[in-house]
């Protein structure tokens, strides 16, 4: 049954996971790799188009709508900024490795696309780096699972325990960033009120007061 489900949607699942993020379904089609359900050499190649088209979009989104992008969530907009001050520093370090720092994936392709980088070097760049991160995830999750069966033998009566736990994992962390956003939400907007508040405040006491019109 996970055999044909993965021949029929597991490379289509692939390419859609690594267009949107990409950790947690990459690392379980490694580990599927080496159980001999993909290929490995298919999933490296499906996970580099997704990661790297999912990326040119949002560099192009970044040029042409950036700060708008960037204004739908708070937990963006104060990322994106900290984000334009790294590129502005190193651009091709960070073109190179966003890939690898967790929670970056979609917020930094929109602030290298605000921020003004040429398109034909991001285009070749955003290229190696998916190349990079494909290959670099794919090997580390295939010979995890060798690793695996080398500490418990054959594991074929375990790989479902294992998929279960990845996939926990990777949830387990998407819930955890999506709690942090909602919270850092509420701060900046706990802040933002504040600040409104002392404004209106101090506008208030530097209101001349009215004159007194005479007692008739």
């Amino acid at each position: 049954m996970l055999q044909q489900f993965l021949h029929d949607f597991g490379y289509f699942a692939l390419f859609l996971g690594t267009f949107f993020e990409g950790e947690t379904i990459l690392v379980l089609a490694g580990f599927l790799a080496f159980r001999g359900y993909m290929d490995i050499n298919l999933v490296v190649v499906v996970a580099f188009c997704g990661s790297y088209a999912g990326d040119q979009l949002w560099y192009f989104l970044g040029r042409k709508h950036g700060r708008k992008l960037l204004a739908r969530k708070p937990r963006w907009q104060l990322m994106g900024d900290r984000a334009l001050e790294h590129i502005r520093k190193h651009p091709d370090i960070w073109v190179l490795s966003f890939r690898f720092v967790y929670g970056l994936r979609t917020v930094m392709p929109v602030a290298i696309g605000l921020s003004g980088y040429p398109p034909g070097r991001y285009l070749l760049l955003n290229g190696i780096g998916a190349a990079i991160w494909a290959t670099a995830l794919a090997a580390a999750a295939y010979h995890f699972g060798a690793v695996l069966e080398g500490m418990l033998g054959s594991i074929k009566k375990y790989e479902l325990w294992v998929l279960g736990a990845l996939l926990v994992l990777g949830v387990g962390l998407w819930l955890r960033r999506r709690f942090k956003n909602a919270r850092l939400a509420k701060q900046i907007y706990a802040d933002e009120q504040a600040a409104k508040a002392a404004l209106l405040s101090q506008a208030e006491v530097a209101k001349p007061a009215e004159p007194k019109t005479p007692a008739e």
